[in-house]
């Protein structure tokens, strides 16, 4: 069984990866995608998925890390390795990916919009 908060690997090429799922209730329903170096852990990408209309986040009938659209778009679960290399893919193409030290804040359903809007790699 996986330990919450507990940084999982992701090797990209000769880059390793940190990524946590996380769950927050205060001051709204929040789901978040933490990723970082596994050589710079202090400049971290926080993509962060915002409970409101027409977006879902983890919480019932949802499992934990599921983020979804209540209109076109598929269910997508941040637990998933392949999940979270497709979001660190995107938001390396758009820039995102942190140098400087410091927790980086980035609206995630944009890189969902995108994702969800496109087949996953190997099922074109």
């Amino acid at each position: 069984m996986r330990r919450d908060r507990v940084p999982r690997r992701l090797t990209v090429g000769s880059t390793v990866w940190l990524w946590t799922v996380g769950h927050h209730h205060t001051p709204d329903c929040l789901t978040f995608l933490t990723l970082r170096r596994a050589e710079n852990r202090h400049a971290q990408l926080r993509l962060v998925f915002r409970d409101g209309p027409g977006r879902i986040v983890a919480g019932h009938p949802f499992g934990a890390g599921d983020i979804a659209s209540t209109g076109p778009g598929d269910i997508l679960n941040l637990n998933e390795p392949g999940v979270a290399r497709r979001f660190l893919d995107e938001a390396a193409a758009r820039g995102l990916l942190p140098t400087a030290h410091g927790i980086h804040d980035e609206d995630g359903w944009p890189l969902y919009d995108t994702l969800t809007a496109q087949p996953p790699p190997g099922n074109a």
